[in-house]
């Protein structure tokens, strides 16, 4: 079987890139005609475990006609950063504002070729109203939270690592 290698044509003129060694890097995708190395591009995201002003429920959601309970997440839009989004993200899909926040963890997404930074969020009230891209939303007892979000999905995955912090100690949220 052939390794596949991470990107085939130069982003830039469009000509087909060879492997070249990069120093500690490695095999790098280069393009002979614009003598560059190109890294591999992806999509930048945030999505939040929503956690009451108790941190005792966390704010579940459903989007685009689909069932499953979801954490709120979008992408980083050019000329923001990961916080900025994250507060944009929050307001406009549920009103609230964030009290605190703290990083909880990251992962890449494949599927949509995507890195995902996750964070925990306390927002100041219970009181939201969702924007036209949420079905649906509801608050959930944390201790419920796991079998309610959708099943072997990253946030599922993403809850699972913060509980774990939490059980343990290590969540600083204030």
């Amino acid at each position: 079987m052939e390794k596949r290698k991470s990107m085939s044509y130069c982003v830039k003129c469009g000509h087909e890139l060879i492997e070249k060694e990069n120093g500690i890097d490695g095999m790098v995708p280069y393009c002979p005609n614009c003598q560059e190395f190109r890294f591999p591009m992806f999509n930048s995201a945030v999505s939040a475990l929503v956690l009451n002003p108790k941190k005792d429920k966390i704010l579940l959601i459903q989007q685009y006609g689909h069932k499953d309970n979801i954490l709120i997440a979008g992408y980083v839009t050019k000329g923001e950063n990961a916080k900025q989004a994250l507060f944009r993200e929050i307001k406009e899909e549920t009103g609230l504002a964030i009290s605190s926040y703290e990083f909880n963890d990251n992962e890449y997404y494949a599927r949509t070729n995507t890195y995902i930074n996750n964070y925990i969020v306390v927002v100041e009230d219970e009181l939201f109203h969702c924007n036209e891209e949420v079905d649906y939303a509801k608050w959930y007892e944390l201790k419920d939270a796991m079998n309610i979000i959708k099943p072997d999905s990253l946030a599922q995955e993403l809850l699972r690592r913060y509980l774990y912090k939490r059980e343990h100690n290590l969540v600083f949220t204030r």
